[in-house]
């Protein structure tokens, strides 16, 4: 869903599927609906989408729930490779000054 609504762990991930299918069965608006639960009309909004394109249902090039938690996972992943490199890199230099002595 959005990123910063999914961050704040406020909802659990059954209530924001509760409150979508909610949106979507009862044949009220978005801002209905997130008034009657006491949510912002906006998160609701973002979660609907996410929820449309996690279907498959969404424009092209749009990510899934699914896929954006791979690349959070893959670019925390290259983060982690980034800095253990670095400190190789460091090390390297460190033990090679200290050969030459």
């Amino acid at each position: 869903m959005g990123s910063k609504s999914n961050r704040s762990g406020r909802y659990t991930e059954e209530f924001k599927w509760d409150a979508v299918a909610l949106v979507r069965s009862s044949g009220k608006t978005v801002t209905e609906v997130a008034r009657e639960l006491g949510v912002s009309a906006e998160g609701l909004r973002n979660w609907v989408k996410q929820d449309t394109i996690d279907r498959g249902q969404g424009a092209p090039g749009e990510l899934t729930s699914a896929e954006r938690e791979e690349l959070r996972r893959l670019r925390r992943q290259n983060r982690e490779q980034a800095e253990t490199i670095e400190v190789l890199r460091k090390a390297a230099v460190f033990f090679a000054k200290e050969s030459d002595r």
